[in-house]
């Protein structure tokens, strides 16, 4: 999960790079990704066993896809067209709360006192982030924008129901068994609403940076992120999971600063402060297992002491 972090931190900033010069729309980005992965996935898979996988798990990773791929990237893609690489890396860090909210929904976790103090935190430096950019939206100084901010949320949203609804799924077979046919599905349906964008692109006239930096998007940040990303699922929960998203502003903001391409603020360093504390507090508090062992405990120490 750190490593796959590190790798989606750094993607903020390349695909800034990529995207530049407008040769490279945030729609083809997306379609990089998604069909370079897959073909990456397919042969990687050719040296392993294959496993079999039932027509009613086929029908789960279809959804699978379309909530942690096709959403996913897409809106996070445009979302990094539109605003700064720290802003959208930023937004990534609400992922842990969101999770704990359809985790309490859906896995009946229990929200406790410190996840609600967590949520509060990391939802306050979220939306002072977002008006951040609503502030100064006509700033020639700042590169944020509130729809580009509100584009990396959807995408966090759409990820984090994704961790929660098929944790089971994700258990059950071998990370490249679950992503070659997760890449494959989103590939099938994104291709028709962009194959007009694609024949139109002439690869001989991109520079350089815009190559490397789209292999990296495609193999770096997609392939290798998320080969890593099931093994993590499969040992954490998933509000713990999700922790290590902190690590992306993090990466995000050495990067850009490094090179010029945005300014952090006293406004983004509370925001950022916030989302940490957020974050922090929720991978603090218990789950609902460790609750029910304390529980059982506490009776069995009871009748211990009646006895």
């Amino acid at each position: 999960m750190l490593v796959a972090s590190m790798m989606w931190g750094l993607m903020s900033p390349i695909s800034k790079i990529v995207m530049a010069s407008g040769a490279v729309s945030s729609l083809l980005l997306t379609n990089f990704r998604i069909i370079g992965a897959a073909i990456a996935f397919w042969i990687a898979s050719a040296f392993v066993k294959q496993e079999h996988v039932p027509h009613q798990d086929m029908l789960k990773l279809f959804f699978a896809a379309m909530l942690a791929i096709i959403l996913n990237q897409g809106a996070f893609v445009m979302g990094v067209s539109l605003t700064s690489p720290i802003d959208a890396s930023i937004v990534t860090t609400t992922l842990p709360m969101i999770v704990m909210i359809i985790s309490a929904l859906y896995l009946r976790e229990p929200i406790t006192g410190l996840k609600v103090l967590g949520l509060l935190a990391g939802s306050a430096g979220a939306l002072l982030l977002i008006l951040s950019s609503t502030t100064a939206i006509n700033s020639t100084n700042h590169s944020g924008n509130i729809w580009g901010d509100l584009l990396c949320l959807l995408a966090q949203c759409s990820y984090a129901t994704y961790f929660v609804l098929f944790k089971g799924l994700i258990g059950k077979y071998s990370p490249l068994t679950l992503m070659k046919w997760m890449f494959t599905y989103a590939a099938i349906v994104i291709v028709p609403f962009s194959y007009n964008e694609l024949t139109r692109l002439n690869l001989t006239q991109l520079t350089s940076n815009e190559v490397s930096g789209s292999v990296f998007v495609v193999l770096g940040a997609t392939f290798f992120a998320y080969l890593l990303i099931p093994i993590g699922q499969r040992a954490l929960r998933p509000t713990v999971a999700c922790m290590y998203n902190y690590v992306q502003p993090i990466v995000a903001s050495i990067v850009t600063i490094a090179l010029g391409m945005d300014h952090f603020g006293i406004q983004k360093s509370i925001a950022v402060a916030l989302v940490f504390l957020g974050v922090y507090l929720v991978t603090q508090s218990k789950s609902r297992a460790q609750m029910e062992i304390r529980i059982k405990e506490q009776n069995s120490q009871k009748i211990d002491s009646n006895n």
